[in-house]
């Protein structure tokens, strides 16, 4: 990607003093996102023409940056056409020309300060490729959003300076990986995700966005140009507490978030922890694409496609997408159960410190929700919007889920116990509970994906405004059918990603 920077900007930039403060920001991300830093000609010849001499011999050297166009393009008539009836000065028809090389498509972005400039890329249909500093740092920014914060388990975002590379955790990559250590201390700034329980280190993920420049030649066969997330570094202890599901929702979000289209991995298949890891990823969509070559062996390479495509029979192998012809059921929760449940949905009155210890059901991507509900008739690929039940300001919707299998012919409570292990906050006394609850009427379970968390949660005031919900007294006391328009409603009023509901 080649950008090219008028001489205000290359000012900004290399005076001894800035007046721009977001020039540090730009230049940060042209390095980042490794965008060619190009500069015209007459860029150059105008810097080189300052009345300092020091101020010009500095500026040469520094102008050794960037890269210089060398040659110009053919001039556009369009651009002629405005040099003739435009351009009153030698700097406005210098300022065209500057413009002739995007509309000529010999650069692919445009940054300048100057508003006649931008008017004129108005007038010549590059708008969207001209940039103040300002506009381009926002857009950027958007585009490569930072990794998702949690709020509470015990799973944390940090740096890799921040972790102890000598612990015993790590020893399996030292095996797998010759100068892991100097590769891991070479992170030091860049972040990662760790996991503790009572202080040990079993879980570390460290993730990050690659474009389609990136170059796979050592994988066999080669990797398509594609944005992708790879998971760099992963790995999760034989613990019993479904961390690896967890590392799969921060993975999923951030490629949600990020909009990339595939997701991969490279591994090893020799440990117990390795092979589980495959069968985990194999169960969420993974498939294997080939081998990467490295000095000690070669890694298996895992691919899995994050297009928004949803599979309504296997929704495990396109979450987090959902599909628009699925039924959609609002579904209420109690409080006390909520962000046992819910954790990612914790609201902002509630403590996360309540929430950090690691328990298998606050992990499990894979959920279970109990119900002795009149209506039934849900099937896998069923989107189920959770509402958190508190009455008309603090009854708030707050969840998305999509449903994986329903168990609806449950012959005892022992089967009750067997289904819901592990995968909720009840306890066995409490599932027994609710077998026994309504002899009549026994109850069913819905197994469901923990998909998406509501950014802003309309309340059920807010609810009933917008039709969501018919009146305060028409709460659902179980799984209540909504149209698509009432979801996607839903959706825009809780500035969520639209995207996540597919055709």
């Amino acid at each position: 990607m080649k950008v090219l920077l008028d001489t205000n900007v290359i000012i900004h930039r290399e005076a001894y003093k800035t007046s721009h403060i977001a020039i540090g920001q730009l230049f940060n991300w042209l390095d980042k996102l490794k965008y060619t830093k190009c500069i015209h000609s007459i860029t150059a010849i105008e810097l080189k023409s300052h009345a300092n001499a020091e101020t010009v011999r500095s500026m040469g050297i520094k102008l050794e940056a960037y890269h210089e166009l060398k040659t110009q393009a053919p001039i556009e008539p369009a651009i002629q056409s405005i040099i003739d009836n435009y351009d009153k000065t030698a700097n406005d028809r210098n300022d065209s020309l500057l413009l002739n090389e995007l509309v000529q498509g010999r650069v692919d972005l445009f940054i300048t300060e100057d508003r006649n400039i931008h008017r004129k890329a108005m007038l010549l249909g590059v708008r969207d490729k001209t940039y103040t500093i300002s506009h381009f740092v926002e857009k950027v920014a958007s585009e490569n959003p930072d990794l998702v914060n949690y709020k509470v388990l015990s799973v944390e975002k940090v740096y890799f300076g921040n972790t102890d590379l000598g612990l015993p955790f790590f020893d399996s990559f030292r095996g797998d990986y010759p100068g892991f250590d100097k590769w891991f201390l070479r992170k030091a700034d860049e972040v990662a995700y760790v996991c503790y329980s009572r202080q040990h280190l079993v879980g570390f993920l460290y993730i990050k966005v690659e474009g389609p420049e990136e170059n796979y030649s050592d994988t066999i066969p080669i990797l398509q140009p594609k944005r992708r997330m790879k998971i760099g570094t992963l790995k999760v202890g034989l613990n019993g507490y479904r961390i690896g599901e967890r590392f799969l929702k921060i993975i999923f979000d951030n490629a949600l978030t990020n909009k990339v289209d595939e997701i991969y991995v490279t591994l090893f298949d020799r440990t117990p922890e390795q092979l589980r890891l495959i069968e985990l990823l194999e169960e969420w969509g993974f498939v294997k694409h080939g081998t990467k070559v490295t000095p000690t062996g070669n890694e298996l390479v895992y691919t899995r496609a994050f297009q928004p495509v949803a599979d309504r029979a296997r929704p495990k192998s396109t979450f987090p997408f959902m599909s628009t012809a699925s039924s959609i059921f609002l579904v209420p929760i109690y409080p006390e159960y909520h962000t046992e449940l819910l954790p990612d949905s914790i609201l902002n009155n509630e403590s996360p410190d309540h929430y950090k210890d690691n328990e298998p059901y606050r992990n499990a991507l894979s959920k279970v929700y109990i119900s002795h509900s009149l209506e039934r008739g849900i099937i896998p690929g069923d989107i189920v919007v959770f509402y958190r039940t508190g009455g008309k300001y603090k009854g708030v919707a707050t969840t998305i889920g999509i449903v994986e299998k329903v168990y609806k012919n449950v012959q005892s409570a022992e089967e009750l116990i067997g289904i819901c292990k592990n995968r909720t906050f009840f306890k066995p006394t409490d599932i027994e509970a609710f077998w026994d609850r309504y002899p009549s009427l026994k109850p069913f379970v819905v197994k469901f994906l923990y998909a998406y968390s509501l950014p802003r949660r309309p309340n059920l005031e807010r609810l009933v405004q917008l039709e969501i919900i018919a009146d305060y007294n028409a709460v659902p006391r179980g799984f209540a059918k909504i149209s698509l328009k009432q979801l996607h409603l839903l959706l825009k009023e809780s500035n969520s990603n639209e995207g996540i509901i597919v055709h």
